[in-house]
This record gives C-alpha cells, structure tokens and sequence, in this order.
C-alpha cells in the first residue's frame, strides 16, 4: 500500500501552497494538508496536526511547516514512515531574528498585514521567471485570508520554536532535504547542513526557484517528491 502523504504548508500559507502538489500526487496517495492556523506555538501546531493525521504518514513540511514536521517527528517517530523538508531550518531563532520579526508585529496589529508580508516574506526570496508574480500575488493572497492575527501568532511561534537538530540526527527514514537556489530566507548552504544531519538523506536544490519551490517550480517540485515517495524503506 501507498504511503499516506502529510503535506504542513509554512507561515501564512494554507493548502494552495501545495496545489500542484495535491494534484500530482493524490493520484497514488491520500494526501492530507495540515492546519496551522490557530494554534500559539511550534508545539501545539505539532498537537494539532497529529490529532487529526493518519495513522502513518510521509511528513513533507514546508518553511514553518518543516520545522512543525521536526517537532511531529520527536513527539512521534514510530509514525513517520519518511521525511521531506523543504525551504527550512532546524535551528532555533537567533536574538537578531526574533527582534526584526517585532516592526512586521507591530504593522499587522495596526492592520498594515501587506507592509508586514513584504518585509517577512520579500519578493527578492523568489526565483525571477514567469512564475514569480503569480507566486507574490497568491502568497498575499493567503496571508489576507488567514488575517493578521495569524500573523501575530506564527511569528512568535517562530520567536520561541524549539532546536530540531537532535531529532533529524536519529531519523532512519528516506529523507528529502530540498530548496530553491534563490532562497535568501534559507539558503542552499543551510540544507546541506540539514541534509548531513540526517543519515541517508537525499539533497535537491533547484536552480530556477527560490522560497517556494512547490509554486515556482512545481513540476521539478514533484518530481523530486514522486522519487522520494519511490525510495525504499530500508536504508543500508
């Protein structure tokens, strides 16, 4: 039997960052998109997810939604049957880090939610090409849906997320470690760190996307997804 595919979308981002992902790979799979939307912390987020996932999964996170999967992946390993993460990072946030998320804070409270994007999340994090504005102009989509008080709530969830490295250390599973050569949020050089964290893991970096790989590339996207689905489970 196929796996289960537990798909996580990142901060202010909800199923559509994965539409053609769904599409793709529902064919073969049940695919499943996490919630994250209301819950205070990395942990609860982790809380939810599992309340409401199958009971094994491949767990594919995307930006915060990788570091969501880190956390499903300590709490619960015996259910994760493989691991994608994409546009992500273990570490936790750095003092500079958590002090510059407080202006992007402040101007969603304020009811500024596309001023505290553009800063969050810059266009300058997308790959050019002939999908970025269609990328930019659904990712501000999604945030305007899911409304500041979102915003508020996943950005200090990001100040206070826990330190996932540990976790990858001891993953046996295949593992899919992937981003976009234009990421400036996290680079290629902070998966290859990730990457040799985790025994066996496969890397991917696309030359032609940036932050989000599943939108500015989702073909390149899916057939690195479709081949990690394929890899066997049992690792030399």
């Amino acid at each position: 039997m196929k796996d289960a595919v537990l798909l996580v979308p990142g901060m202010m981002c909800d199923s559509r960052v994965f539409g053609p992902q769904i599409e793709a790979l529902s064919r073969d799979h049940a695919v499943t998109v996490a919630n994250v939307s209301k819950a205070h912390s990395i942990r609860e987020m982790a809380a939810d997810v599992l309340f409401q996932a199958p009971p094994r999964f491949a767990l594919c996170g995307l930006s915060m939604g990788g570091i969501v999967a880190m956390e499903i992946l300590r709490r619960v390993p015996e259910r994760v049957t493989r691991l994608c993460l994409i546009s992500t990072t273990p570490l936790t946030e750095t003092p500079e880090q958590a002090v510059w998320r407080e202006p992007q804070i402040v101007k969603a409270q304020a009811g500024k939610l596309e001023d505290a994007m553009n800063e969050a999340l810059s266009p300058d994090n997308f790959a050019p090409g002939p999908n970025k504005a269609k990328t930019v102009e659904l990712v501000h989509d999604m945030a305007r849906k899911l409304g500041p008080d979102t915003f508020v709530r996943q950005s200090r969830a990001l100040q206070r997320r826990p330190d996932g490295q540990k976790t990858l250390r001891t993953l046996r599973a295949p593992s899919l470690v992937l981003c976009g050569e234009h990421d400036k949020i996290t680079p290629p050089k902070r998966h290859t760190f990730m990457a040799e964290l985790i025994p066996y893991a496969e890397l991917a970096i696309i030359d032609d996307a940036g932050h989000l790989p599943t939108l500015e590339t989702p073909e390149k996207t899916n057939m690195a997804l479709e081949a990690w689905l394929d890899l066997p489970m049992t690792l030399r």
